[in-house]
């Protein structure tokens, strides 16, 4: 077994963190968790077509449909027939459809802020570029690990 270094093992609990607390999200409003990454996609990029949320999230179509049923169901979004083409599927957020994940998420909001009150507006662009390359090389392992690299 392999010894990890000490800024390997900061970095390991800042991972179990974040996944115990979207586990905990989830289990909150009766979720999977990749449900809880959806319904953060569809909030940032705004109504997503259910083939571009299977590949943001590396999921069979299956899964994909599965999870939205699950969304559905919980009153979080609603599919959207294409006008032109019947058959194009768009997901979108249900209008105030998120006020128990708002609620689930209040709690890590009001300590992240304390966080962000230790750093200048000077270290900002460099924390948000550590997420974003961060965020990246993980959607690319998963990638790898999904088609069996």
């Amino acid at each position: 077994m392999a010894h990890n270094r000490p800024d390997d093992a900061v970095f390991r609990e800042f991972l179990i963190a974040v996944l115990l607390h979207n586990e905990a999200v989830a289990d909150r409003l009766g979720l999977q968790p990749v449900d809880v990454a959806a319904t953060i996609l569809l909030e940032m990029r705004g109504p997503l077509a259910v083939g571009t949320i299977s590949e943001e999230l590396g999921l069979p179509s299956a899964s994909t449909t599965r999870l939205i049923d699950r969304l559905e169901k919980a009153g979080y979004v609603r599919r959207v027939r294409g006008e032109r083409d019947r058959r194009t599927v768009t997901v979108e957020l249900i209008e105030g459809g998120l006020g128990d994940y708002e609620a689930a998420c209040e709690a890590s909001r009001r300590h992240l802020e304390k966080v962000g009150m230790h750093y200048g507006p000077e270290q900002v662009p460099l924390l948000l570029d550590m997420f974003a390359r961060v965020g990246q090389a993980y959607r690319t392992a998963t990638k790898d690990l999904r088609d069996g690299h």
